[in-house]
């Protein structure tokens, strides 16, 4: 069955990234023209909308690998995954990283994507999170001075059940992550303490 909501999103964001690269190489041409006339060139307005326009880029390219739609046998590049974690991650206050294989499924960087995504809401003042693949099994281990996991969105998971009600926008990866896993033929382990917190599928 085709999943409509995962359709909706790679076209919008296919649709987004188009235009964003477009203002991308035309701050270029203003920087280069700037360099021309240092006297007359707005350096720091510049700088803050190429840096606004390359976080839109690092945004919409980890939505659209997260939320997405997988493609049956499509594969991603591991080194695209982790230029993914690093720019969407770059300036925050979380350090994640990654050692995926040279290719992988696109369906299991969809898992990948959206448990960090899940393991970021549970460090809500910063930490590190990393993703690591062996025999074929991935594992993602997160750390921080205090874990902070709402029993209402990691219960569901931890247990195998969908995740829909009373989430917000910003919360949705809890329900698509069981989803992204039984379309992988994934299940998902858990564990954690007050300061660490192990997904491995």
């Amino acid at each position: 069955m085709t999943d409509l909501t995962a359709l909706v999103g790679s076209r919008i964001c296919h649709d987004l990234i188009s235009p964003l690269g477009a203002i991308g190489n035309g701050m270029e041409l203003l920087a280069m023209a700037a360099a021309e006339t240092p006297d007359d060139a707005p350096g720091e307005e510049l700088a803050l909308i190429s840096d606004s326009v390359a976080r839109a880029n690092a945004r919409i390219r980890m939505f659209r690998l997260a939320f997405g739609a997988a493609g049956d046998g499509a594969e991603v590049a591991g080194r695209e995954v982790c230029e993914i974690l690093a720019d969407y991650y770059g300036g925050s206050r979380h350090n994640v990283t990654a050692e995926p294989p040279a290719a992988l499924s696109r369906a299991m960087a969809k898992v990948a994507l959206l448990a960090v995504l899940c393991a970021e809401t549970a460090l809500p003042r910063g930490g590190r999170i990393a993703l690591s693949w062996s025999e074929g099994r991935v594992v993602m281990q997160a750390e921080a001075e205090r874990m902070s996991l709402d029993p209402r969105l990691w219960t569901p998971l931890t247990e195998g059940a969908l995740c829909h009600e009373d989430l917000r926008p910003a919360e949705v990866q809890f329900a698509l992550l069981p989803i992204a896993l039984a379309e992988a033929g994934r299940r998902l382990t858990f564990d954690h303490d007050e300061t660490h917190l192990t997904l491995a599928f």
